[in-house]
């Protein structure tokens, strides 16, 4: 068996960065939430140019898992 380099010269970016903004029609005591007429909005670079990029996705119905959430904040106080 041969032994791989398990080093890379470029990082791994694993983080994502986005916005949900919904309707929350119902959540529990982990913060799972359902969530409607969902609104995503994903942050990312390319790999050559420094500018910050976004894009959009709409969606009815959302489920989200408790433990991914870090925020919850009321829109009308954004």
């Amino acid at each position: 068996m041969s032994e791989s380099n398990s080093t890379s010269s470029e990082p791994l970016d694993l983080i994502r960065l986005f916005d949900i903004c919904a309707n929350v029609q119902a959540y529990d005591m982990h913060c799972n939430m359902v969530l409607s007429d969902a609104t995503e909005t994903i942050f990312y670079t390319e790999q050559d140019s420094p500018e910050i990029k976004s894009r959009t996705k709409k969606s009815d119905m959302v489920f989200i898992r408790g433990d991914s959430v870090i925020l919850v904040s009321d829109a009308a106080n954004v």
